[in-house]
């Protein structure tokens, strides 16, 4: 077994689990100083995670299989991509399947899983926030692959971990028009992914506003933890995803516990500080009303096939 590829399928996974819950609590942090209150401090979600765990789970009368195994599929598709995806090393034991289209396609299982628990629960609130989150998703997940696969044109590959490695030799590449084309299409993408404002807002239960809240609207107790512990993963993956596609630097190329260490410290910041950064824009935006959210993916989508094309005209 290759040492560098066994240590990051190690570490990575363990490093989104600790981390995502903090990561949540850091930004809700932010945002509760720039409005002026205290905050419940950044290790909160953990201490709502536990106390979720202690619970009972409540399933909705006449619910299948489908609802129950949602939670699970959602965690473990996020779990797998943890691993794929050269978050501190650029060699991946799932290398084969470290592919932008394999990956693109396994966090939206987990959504798709997700949205048919929404289904299955039979309420208004459980059809309507599945609704909507399909919607998204169908606006969502082409601009996402289109704007990846601006930057795999000029590497020949759409593996995630050879596009890394190729910024990695060439910096140039970071400062083009494909690469800030595609950055912007993608940092759209994933706000509308993570359910983030101006798309969506995860700290309200309003039935005008909800689209991922109206989805898990019905699961308590420790179905509810593995739901938020999720959310909170894929937020993070994505936001390390974008940090490494056009900030790759720090990252580890090899298996020196050295390097592996210095990987984690880079990663760690480049997260935070696109999280910060998020935090802070989300105090000033407010939440697009839901007929405008497809205008916005819709432009971001166009930036994405520019990107593309750029990436043909320029190579």
């Amino acid at each position: 077994m290759n040492a560098p590829a066994a240590a990051s399928a190690i570490l990575q996974p363990v490093l989104v689990v600790a981390l995502s819950p903090l990561l949540v609590g850091m930004m809700r942090q932010i945002r509760a100083r720039l409005e002026g209150r205290i905050g419940p401090g950044v290790r909160q979600p953990w201490r709502d995670l536990r106390k979720l765990m202690r619970k009972q789970p409540a399933n909705p009368r006449g619910s299948s299989e489908v609802y129950r195994v949602a939670p699970l599929l959602l965690l473990a598709t996020t779990l797998v991509v943890s691993v794929a995806i050269p978050f501190v090393c650029t060699v991946s034991l799932l290398d084969p399947i470290g592919d932008l289209f394999a990956v693109i396609a396994l966090l939206t299982l987990g959504t798709v899983a997700l949205a048919l628990a929404g289904l299955d629960t039979g309420t208004a609130f459980g059809g309507m926030g599945a609704s909507r989150e399909t919607t998204v998703i169908a606006l969502v997940e082409p601009t996402l692959l289109v704007a990846i696969f601006a930057l795999s044109v000029r590497v020949g590959s759409t593996n995630l971990g050879a596009i890394v490695t190729s910024t990695l030799q060439d910096p140039a590449r970071v400062l083009s028009p494909v690469s800030l084309l595609a950055a912007v299409a993608l940092a759209v993408g994933i706000i509308a992914e993570t359910g983030r404002l101006p798309v969506d807002n995860p700290s309200t239960h309003l039935e005008l506003t909800m689209i991922h809240e109206a989805m898990v609207l019905e699961y308590a107790g420790p179905d509810l933890a593995i739901v938020e512990l999720a959310s909170a993963m894929r937020l993070t993956v994505f936001l390390g995803l974008m940090a490494n596609l056009f900030l790759p630097w720090g990252i580890a190329t090899s298996g020196d516990p050295v390097l592996l260490l210095l990987a984690v410290v880079a990663l760690g910041a480049k997260v935070a500080v696109l999280a910060a950064a998020l935090a802070v824009a989300e105090v000033f935006l407010a939440k697009l009303r839901l007929f405008r959210v497809p205008e916005l993916l819709a432009g971001s989508f166009v930036l994405g096939l520019l990107a593309v094309a750029a990436s043909y005209f320029l190579a």
